[in-house]
């Protein structure tokens, strides 16, 4: 499985820890940036991951930023794109379960790191259990692609 992942300048540092995280579980990482800790823009890190998930790609993406908040914005204005705060382990897991979400985001300044990989896990792990949610989630697909 291939997953996006991206961040800004105050998100790089987990960013490569779930970057490496990732590639010791198997999985195939296409990494949007930012490159390092300069000062950068976030809606262009979190766009461009967002944008392998549209495009096929990847099958899911990870955005990371200070508060995991600015990144999720970005990636959500991205068709096709569900990205959620993975700010707790429920959360994390329910994004999947009950929303189909595609992407999840995380706040460096606000997680754990340990917390930030255990939720990589669960959100990777968990299945979308569809019925009810699917009317759900079809209502957003639906909204997001009236003209």
């Amino acid at each position: 499985m291939i997953i996006s992942i991206g961040s800004d300048h105050a998100g790089y540092e987990y960013k490569e820890i779930i970057k490496k995280h990732l590639i010791d579980k198997g999985y195939e990482v296409l990494d949007a940036g930012a490159f390092g800790k300069d000062s950068v823009h976030y809606p262009e890190f979190a766009i461009k991951a967002a944008e392998a998930v549209r495009d096929g790609k990847a099958s899911f993406g990870f955005v990371v930023c200070s508060s995991g908040e600015g990144v999720s914005m970005a990636a959500n204005k991205v068709k096709g794109i569900r990205c959620g705060v993975g700010y707790n382990d429920h959360v994390s897991e329910y994004a999947r379960r009950h929303n189909n979400a595609n992407m999840l985001s995380f706040g460096q300044d606000q997680m754990a790191i340990e917390d930030v990989l255990r939720r990589v896990d669960l959100f990777l792990a968990t299945e979308f259990e569809g019925g009810r949610h699917d009317i759900r989630v079809q209502q957003i697909i639906d909204y997001e692609n009236k003209k």
